[in-house]
């Protein structure tokens, strides 16, 4: 009797170890089993979030679920990163951010909420945004040349727009003054389409630009695109020199779309998202769209990404302390 006893309670242990085991397993299996919130701590119409609206779409398809996107811009993206940083790290809260909000911002603002390392899971590097200078259609610049000597003729008294201190338009311009040996008025805006709505309707005289962000305004001609970031002229813009070829050698910029989940987010669910977004970037309709926008696609695991923020955050911590850009 004794014997049986032992024999129904072992039974008993095994099944309950086989059903903890099962019901372990379909909960990794199972994610996503509800929509995905993706956090853009940018403006609507922003590069990052062009490319966001064309990835995930993609992303959605694979994954089974829908992903929606919701933008917080402000405080040059701590806000919004915040609100990814202090979500549950289950997956369904991530982040869309362009690599400033982890390489740049931090250098710049003595005090965080979040610390860009440990309070971000990394999920993939979705791709390059490219850059352009621009100024109003109307003005008389027509090359960077120009905006040199303009600047150089009216020390401190030409303006650019930006998204915020420490955004990527702040610091591209900083690097281009500086190297330049020029000095120019920043005005920060509440986002980078608020920045190029500026320099178009005149508000300011100059800014840099992803191109994704500036390229309706562009073909509108309601801004004029006086030269591109990249080491050679973009295929969009065959006519358009580089920065390189308008009188600043050496100088290049650019900027990333990013995925990130908070920290103690699973690996598993790491990985799922990122080749999520893998995949999205072998689809020939989404690598037209996102190139049209002036994106390059890249795509990585967790583990690479992880790695080029470390890189970029040191980096970008030299160029910073280098030009002389200080913290607030």
């Amino acid at each position: 009797m004794k014997h049986s006893i032992r024999q129904l309670v072992l039974r008993m242990a095994m099944l309950g170890i086989a059903c903890f085991s099962a019901t372990s397993a379909l909960g990794q299996t199972a994610y996503p089993d509800k929509a995905i919130r993706m956090i853009v701590p940018l403006a609507a119409g922003s590069a990052v979030d062009k490319a966001a609206r064309v990835v995930t779409q993609h992303m959605s398809q694979t994954l089974g679920q829908s992903i929606v996107i919701e933008n917080q811009p402000g405080a040059s993206g701590i806000i919004g990163a915040e609100r990814v940083a202090k979500a549950e790290p289950d997956g369904y809260t991530i982040g869309g951010f362009n690599d400033s909000i982890l390489t740049m911002v931090p250098h710049l603002h003595k005090e965080m909420p979040w610390d860009p390392i440990k309070d971000f899971t990394s999920v993939s590097l979705v791709g390059t945004v490219e850059w352009g200078l621009i100024v109003p259609a109307a003005s008389k610049i027509r090359t960077a040349a120009d905006l040199i000597k303009e600047a150089k003729a009216k020390p401190g008294s030409l303006m650019y727009s930006s998204g915020g201190n420490g955004s990527p338009q702040h610091i591209a311009m900083a690097l281009f003054a500086s190297k330049a040996g020029i000095k120019m008025m920043h005005v920060p805006y509440k986002g980078a389409t608020p920045a190029a709505v500026a320099v178009a309707a005149g508000e300011v005289q100059a800014g840099f630009q992803g191109i994704a962000t500036a390229i309706g305004l562009i073909q509108s001609e309601k801004l004029r695109l006086l030269a591109v970031t990249t080491p050679e002229r973009l295929p969009q813009f065959p006519d358009t020199p580089t920065v390189n070829e308008s009188g600043l050698p050496g100088f290049a910029f650019n900027s990333w779309f990013l995925i990130v989940a908070p920290a103690g987010t699973s690996p598993e669910i790491a990985e799922k998202l990122s080749r999520a977004a893998r995949q999205a970037l072998e689809d020939k309709e989404v690598v037209s769209q996102l190139s049209v926008i002036g994106m390059t696609p890249r795509g990585t695991t967790p583990d690479e990404l992880a790695q080029a923020t470390k890189d970029n955050l040191e980096l970008y911590r030299r160029l910073l302390l280098d030009n002389g850009i200080q913290p607030e």
